[in-house]
């Protein structure tokens, strides 16, 4: 995938760092240009620029058990890869790095600011090198010499172009531009490397959207294989550097305290462990015997409907699937017809929560993953209050609790909801509840082992109590009603659920402060 160019001189004296070297005097032309080359050595760490920026303000350090708990971060605080972080807002052809990255087309031709500038500075020796390169496919990365470049190298890539519709193709390939030139640097040995915003503007992609996946694929890469890479420069314009600015501490905190203020803003989708993003129908499991369903094996058969070989619709040959639905009506359709018929429109729903753009919804912070409950199962979280129901598009709503659920139900998992302070415009109505009911997968009602409704009202438990019990099925045995924070605690420990703030503090004014020694002995 990475193509080297004529560079077998450069890469025996090895692709060593040049930012302990100043730039050499010789190189420079008679106006002197090469004085706004900018030494990398110069820039500000991303941890030195806490201190700068000014601290975030910690939360009051009372008795509150907000105070005392430390939620699990997928990426916490790493003063060692915060060190090798740098944003400079600049001109990227000026950085004295080892390799730098242009973002251009599959024809290495593309006009942009960052292509312009390189090329410029790099002299005409670069359009013909790109020349003998033939293009460069979407996601891939390529290498030059930097000619007049303060760089050595120039690492070309090409970011997709953004449509709605094939969002998740995009995310892939954008992932796949950073990996690659993270990749391709550790290969050559190199010790730092300058990145710009790799999608332009002219492609479309959602700068904020892409600067989530840059941020993530590069914290993977430096956590699993940069131990040769020494410095990573995020090169922005300024209006890049506000987006940047605001991100960098989701995925880079400078303090434990950094870590545990931007926990709730960090995206449900962070990727795999190595930050590319996760595409479950793309994970085809291979069956020892295709065409048979093993009855343990259950849950990883409801997963996706390419699952199991042969048990596409091609496969099977169904009848017209009106005829089916019609059947259904009448109550002529066996159950294991029934089935797959909900499979189906389950998948439907999961397919278009994927493609759709959610981040209102996200932005509620209504629904989100914690820690895990006393018996190692995962914790969803729902804030009532957070549900402005009157002024949300409830569809939306629903592909986003799909979106957030579909890979947290594959195991037993528990939710909790906190009722409190809710007021009428908060109440989803037990039309909603049902169609969400109806509509999910087998395996959100079978892994699904507890629903802890917190600060429940009466009227709240006898509406749950007929929802329960005449509108849904196997659910009323799992709801538990807890009045205080004290008994949340003997199911699930403090340190495992991120509570609300106004939670805390309505529990606390209404049952009293909680302290934790008192409840050691349970």
């Amino acid at each position: 995938m990475y193509q080297s160019c004529s560079l077998p001189h450069l890469l025996q004296r090895g692709c060593l760092e040049t930012r302990h070297q100043p730039v050499e005097p010789e190189g420079m032309d008679p106006l002197g240009a090469r004085s706004q080359f900018v030494d990398i050595q110069t820039l500000p760490t991303w941890q030195q620029q806490l201190g700068e920026d000014g601290e975030e303000t910690p939360r009051d350090q009372n008795d509150s058990l907000l105070s005392q708990q430390a939620f699990p971060s997928p990426f916490p605080f790493r003063a060692d890869i915060n060190r090798k972080i740098m944003l400079f807002t600049g001109d990227i052809a000026l950085l004295n790095c080892t390799a730098i990255v242009n973002t251009s087309n599959e024809s290495l031709n593309d006009k942009n600011p960052v292509s312009d500038s390189i090329h410029q500075l790099a002299g005409p020796e670069l359009r013909d090198e790109l020349l003998k390169l033939k293009g460069c496919r979407t996601g891939e990365a390529k290498l030059t010499k930097g000619f007049n470049l303060a760089a050595r190298f120039i690492i070309h890539t090409v970011g997709p172009k953004f449509k709605s519709k094939y969002r998740t193709a995009a995310e892939s390939s954008l992932y796949s531009c950073y990996r690659n030139v993270m990749q391709l640097a550790a290969e050559q040995s190199m010790a730092s490397v300058g990145l710009c915003v790799v999608s332009t503007t002219k492609r479309g992609y959602p700068l904020e959207d892409a600067t989530h996946i840059a941020f993530r694929t590069v914290r993977r890469f430096l956590e699993n294989h940069g131990n040769s890479i020494e410095a990573v420069v995020f090169a922005v314009t300024e209006t890049e550097e506000l987006v940047y600015k605001k991100l960098l501490p989701l995925y880079y905190p400078r303090s434990e305290e950094e870590e545990k203020a931007c926990l709730p803003l960090i995206p449900a989708d962070i990727g795999n462990s190595e930050g590319e993003p996760v595409v479950p129908e793309r994970q085809i499991r291979i069956a020892e015997k295709p065409g048979s369903l093993e009855d343990d094996s259950e849950e990883e058969s409801l997963e996706s409907d390419l699952g199991q070989v042969g048990n596409h619709a091609f496969a099977r040959m169904e009848g017209d699937v009106d005829k089916q639905r019609k059947l259904i009506l009448q109550g002529q359709m066996s159950e294991a017809a029934m089935q797959k018929q909900h499979q189906r429109n389950y998948n439907r729903w999961l397919c278009r929560a994927r493609a759709e753009d959610l981040s209102d919804i996200a932005a509620l912070k209504a629904l989100y993953q914690t820690g895990v409950d006393m018996c190692g199962r995962t914790v969803m979280v729902v804030v009532g209050r957070n549900i402005p129901v009157t002024l949300i598009d409830l569809e939306k709503a629903l592909l986003y609790f799909i979106h957030v659920m579909d890979h947290i139900t594959v195991k037993e998992y528990v939710m909790v909801y906190f009722h409190t302070l809710t007021g009428e415009h908060n109440h989803l109505d037990s039309d909603f509840l049902r169609n969400l009911h109806d509509i999910v997968d087998a395996k959100f009602k079978k892994n699904l082992k507890a629903f802890y409704y917190v600060h429940p009202t009466f009227r709240s438990k006898v509406s749950t109590w007929f929802f329960t019990t005449f509108s849904v099925s196997g659910m009323k045995d799992k709801v538990r009603y807890l009045d205080n924070l004290h008994q949340l605690f003997t199911c699930i420990k403090p340190e495992q659920i991120d509570i609300p703030p106004f939670v805390l503090e309505y529990d606390a004014r209404v049952n009293g402060p909680y302290h934790p020694a008192q409840s050691s002995g349970l």
